[in-house]
Formats: structure tokens, C-alpha cells, sequence
């Protein structure tokens, strides 16, 4: 558990008030990493402005697909559930635990499945991607614009999932997941 001292619920003003509204809005409560985050507005806010640069060109699908690669590839337990959640908004839950635990085996097209293998990579250990690997994206048929965004947005999720893990905030674990699925999105990082 964090040792930052959040922003209460009832003392939130401003942007900070603006991000908890929109989390109760959607699940119905302030998730821990939203209030740590929200610590530094101009930042969050900045993260948010970045994710929605590329989320929009990428499409929904695509998008959840590299956040979910990412978060598996940095071990972010915050990420994997938060946007295993919204998944299933894009899949049903058995897809979606087969996209967990095994994403090159989950019914994938081909662009998918290397999209996401160069999402993980990029979370796992950028430093070893040459050439190679954005070559395969292009061969799979991506643009380079969609390479750029798809990058992108693999590491804006490494970012928010270490600056997570960095300051020790509690996993939050969407009870509306299934055990199974829970499990899936956990297992192996």
C-alpha cells in the first residue's frame, strides 16, 4: 500500500475532483491508482491527453489488445485488470481469459497476435526491439502511424503501470471479473 497521503473524495476540487467523477461514473467508485495519480493533475491529465491521442486512431479493440500485451509484458497486475475490465465492453469473458493467458492461441487475426507481441516486448525489455521487430509489424499490414501509435501506446502503459508499481499502490480488483478471468489476467506476471 502507498504511503502518499491522496486527495479525499469529499475535499477533491478542479481536475482532481473532474477525474474522480468520471471513475465514479464508470465503475461506480475512485480506484486507488486514479487517486494517486490524480496527486499531480497536470500529469495525469497530460497521460490521459497522450493515451487519447493514439486510443482514438487505434480504435478501442486495437488499443486494449496493446494496453493488455504492455501491462503483461512490465507484470502490472493495476493494468491487466483495470483494462481487463474494459475489455469486456470488446469481448466476451471467454475470449477474453483466452486473450490472457494465451493471446497467440485466442481466435487473434495474425496483426493482432504480432501487434501484441511487439506490445509486450516493448513492456518487457525495449532496449533489445531493433528493426526486426517493427518490421514485423509492417509485414502484418500496419501503417506507419499506426507502428507509431501502437508503440506509443505500449509505453505510455509502461509508464503508468511502473509509476504504479514505483510508488506502491494497492491493485485495485474489479469485483465485476470473474475468479477465472481475475486469475487469466494475473497469472504469470
Amino acid at each position: 500500500m502507498t504511503i502518499i497521503r491522496t486527495i479525499r473524495e469529499d475535499e477533491a476540487t478542479g481536475d482532481v475532483a473532474d477525474f474522480y467523477d468520471d471513475d465514479r461514473a464508470s465503475l461506480g467508485y475512485v480506484p486507488p491508482h486514479t487517486k494517486a495519480m490524480a496527486m499531480n493533475p497536470a500529469a495525469y491529465r497530460a497521460f490521459e491527453d497522450l493515451i487519447g491521442s493514439v486510443a482514438e486512431p487505434l480504435g478501442a479493440r486495437r488499443y486494449e489488445l496493446v494496453t493488455l500485451a504492455a501491462a503483461r509484458g512490465t507484470g502490472s497486475k493495476h493494468c491487466r485488470l483495470a483494462h481487463g475490465l474494459k475489455s469486456l465492453a470488446l469481448f466476451d469473458e471467454a475470449q477474453l481469459e483466452r486473450i490472457a493467458r494465451d493471446y497467440t492461441d485466442a481466435g487473434l487475426s495474425d496483426a493482432e497476435v504480432a501487434m501484441m507481441r511487439f506490445a509486450e516486448q516493448v513492456g518487457r525489455d525495449a532496449s533489445r526491439m531493433t528493426d526486426a521487430d517493427t518490421l514485423r509489424l509492417r509485414n502484418a499490414g500496419f501503417s506507419d502511424r499506426e507502428i507509431v501509435d501502437i508503440t506509443i501506446a505500449a509505453s505510455a502503459r509502461v509508464y503508468l503501470g511502473r509509476a504504479l508499481q514505483g510508488l506502491a499502490v494497492e491493485v485495485d480488483v474489479p469485483q465485476r471479473l470473474s475468479g477465472p478471468l481475475r486469475s487469466a489476467l494475473v497469472d504469470g506476471l
